[in-house]
């Protein structure tokens, strides 16, 4: 079964810290690998963290928030020390593209590689990305800004083949295909046989989605809705509830509550104040409504 992973190579939020840096995260799949987000420092983290930045293609930016795009300039700028070719894609509030090319051309003369803005609407959900091997689809979140959630979802995959039964009605190789994909087959005496005894079921896509950073709503929970991985920011605590309101960002048990309703399989929180040295009273707080949650930190992998 092919897994997924998540490095997070930033946890806090606008103000790092010692422990946590400004957010960003990369997902590998099928020797592909996507960051989201690329907060000030990221390059630094990048080679920290051993990230193979040569698959690294596709980079998705949730909001124009500094702390969520400063390091892109640098990340690009060290991409190109480093003898890279393959052209990188931005993903992006159609803005970005305007604010960003000057300060490229002024300290980035002579890429060795293209860089090209794929614009999307930020208020609406659409899909911004596909593969043959999945998909990626924005949605709208709640903040002080236009800001972004991010869905990957591997496509649909094939039936299983059960290699005794093809035997078995002597099935061509030619039909192989077709019936992985669904169709029934017919023997030279006519007689059809379904698809279900020939195949078992697939195996089920991955998905992860990434919320961050939003102020707790409950309009983006059919987009969320059981995924294997939710990130979803947890930048207070509940007795912090007021300042979570002011800056349009969530608390611990908001998050949890999110994970929840939707179902999730699994959730991460990140994206902490600077206030909490230790993320341990956000995870106690949101276990406390969805057990199945951990933490994030620089450089912690997980697997789903």
């Amino acid at each position: 079964m092919e897994k997924v992973q998540l490095q997070i190579l930033g946890a806090g939020s606008a103000v790092p810290t010692k422990k946590f840096s400004h957010p960003s995260q990369v997902l590998s799949l099928r020797e592909k690998v996507f960051m989201i987000d690329c907060g000030e420092g990221t390059q630094h983290q990048v080679r920290r963290f051993g990230v193979r930045v040569s698959r690294l293609n596709h980079i998705f930016i949730s909001h124009l928030h500094g702390d969520h795009c400063f390091g892109l300039v640098g990340l690009l700028s060290t991409l190109d020390t480093q003898g890279r070719t393959g052209d990188v894609y931005i993903h992006s509030h159609p803005e970005l593209e305007a604010l960003l090319r000057p300060m490229i051309a002024f300290f980035c003369k002579g890429l060795s590689f293209n860089i090209y803005f794929e614009p999307f609407s930020p208020g609406v959900s659409e899909e911004i990305y596909s593969d043959r091997s999945l998909s990626v689809r924005s949605f709208p979140l709640k903040h002080s800004v236009k800001s972004s959630g991010f869905l990957f979802k591997e496509h649909e995959k094939e039936r299983h083949i059960k290699p005794e039964l093809i035997k078995y009605f002597n099935v061509p190789v030619a039909q192989i295909p077709l019936i992985k994909r669904g169709a029934d087959f017919t023997t030279e005496d006519g007689e059809v046989i379904p698809n279900y005894q020939l195949t078992s079921a697939p195996t089920p896509p991955k998905s992860y989605a990434y919320c961050s950073d939003t102020a707790y709503t409950e309009k983006f929970l059919d987009h969320i809705a059981g995924v294997d991985c939710l990130f979803h920011e947890a930048t207070f605590v509940q007795k912090d509830l007021p300042a979570a309101k002011k800056t349009m960002h969530s608390t611990a048990l908001q998050a949890a509550t999110i994970a929840k309703m939707a179902g999730v399989k699994q959730l991460i929180i990140g994206h902490y104040s600077a206030r909490y040295d230790d993320p341990a009273e956000l995870l106690a707080e949101a276990k406390s409504i969805f057990e199945p949650t951990d933490f994030a930190a620089d450089g912690k992998l997980f697997t789903f």
